[in-house]
């Protein structure tokens, strides 16, 4: 499933060793942004080595990196003076969010979420922030994200992000990210609507899974953002000299987005908790009509097999046996008690 994932560990080495035989893309594709107030200049590398000469850029630079190759992460982590166990933590996709400061760059894992609507359900990948004095390196698993609003506005010069330093571009990454929680709680939300009206109208077996499907997705977020929540929280508390007081304005903002999104992931946990009463309850309701009606059926015909049952005896001086009219007589009385009874129960509203 995707929701678990099998980290390739380097048992028995020193920490921050990135394995050679790990998997590796075919085609990664790294872009560049580098921008300062009056200009800026994009960029598409073919190799790793040219983001080099950035890194003493009196402008910001912002590196994304899409495809995780060990190799190229070594490289640039080397170069730019980035902790091994960053490296390793980028190359091992499957990390808890989490913030870690290393004095001179901060490092920050966070889940990009996406809704495919190709399979009605949730896909995901691990992305990756390094801040630097003058840079951020954004590494993701694989190409297409929720960035691109980013870049026009940085193409555009609309807003402040250009006139802003690297902690505001890391900023803007983070919220681009949150914002789109909003996008698949939409999605969700939509689909526990329509099967609140389903079960309600016409409870299926299948409703089942479809519940369970909810309900793991809404576990899987809340997993995944409440630790953002403490990520969010450290950065507005640390006292980093990568983050400037003007940006923390802007880190509330995205830890009060995040707050609104567990608060919706709660009421839909609910919700769909509620919603599974429901169907319990509906099908319950639905196999006590089946059984109501049986029950009714059956209390007719008790009284109509004891009949049937006394005249089957055949006893020699039972009384009746040789009259002329005794079977007709024996059907009207029946026909007779079983009218009877379905008026009396029509009558109690038992039908």
């Amino acid at each position: 499933m995707r929701k678990f994932y099998k980290r390739k560990r380097a048992i028995g080495h020193p920490p921050g060793t990135i394995l050679e035989s790990q998997d590796s893309p075919e085609d990664v594709k790294i872009s560049v942004f580098d921008y300062n107030t009056k200009d800026f200049k994009e960029r598409t590398l073919d190799q790793i080595e040219e983001c080099f000469p950035y890194k003493a850029s009196a402008s910001v630079t912002w590196i994304n990196i899409e495809g995780i190759n060990p190799q190229m992460i070594k490289t640039i982590a080397d170069y730019y003076g980035i902790h091994p166990l960053v490296a390793e933590d980028i190359v091992n996709a499957g990390q808890r969010p989490k913030m870690e400061d290393y004095t001179d760059h901060l490092f920050i894992v966070l889940k990009m979420i996406y809704f495919n609507a190709k399979i009605h359900d949730i896909v995901d990948e691990q992305i990756s922030l390094i801040l630097g004095p003058n840079f951020v390196i954004s590494i993701q698993e694989k190409e297409g994200d929720v960035f691109d609003p980013i870049r026009q506005r940085i193409r555009a010069g609309k807003g402040r992000i250009r006139s802003a330093g690297p902690d505001y571009l890391a900023y803007t990454l983070l919220d681009a990210v949150v914002d789109n929680y909003f996008i698949i709680l939409d999605k969700r939300g939509e689909d526990i609507e329509l099967l609140d009206e389903e079960v309600m109208t016409n409870p299926r077996h299948e409703i089942t899974r479809t519940i369970h499907t909810i309900k793991r997705d809404m576990i899987y977020l809340r997993k995944q953002i409440w630790p953002l929540r403490e990520v969010l929280s450290g950065l507005m508390r640390y006292e980093s000299k990568l983050i400037k007081k003007q940006t923390g304005i802007y880190l509330r903002d995205v830890y009060d987005h995040t707050i609104q999104v567990m608060d919706t992931i709660d009421s839909f946990r609910d919700m769909i908790s509620g919603i599974h009463d429901s169907y319990l309850s509906a099908i319950s309701n639905k196999m006590n009509e089946i059984m109501k009606v049986l029950t009714i059926f059956a209390a007719i015909f008790i009284p109509l097999t004891f009949l049937a049952g006394i005249y089957g005896m055949n006893f020699e001086n039972m009384p009746e046996l040789k009259w002329h009219y005794g079977y007709f007589v024996a059907l009207g009385v029946m026909a007779t008690l079983g009218f009877g009874m379905l008026l009396f129960f029509k009558k109690k509203d038992w039908l």
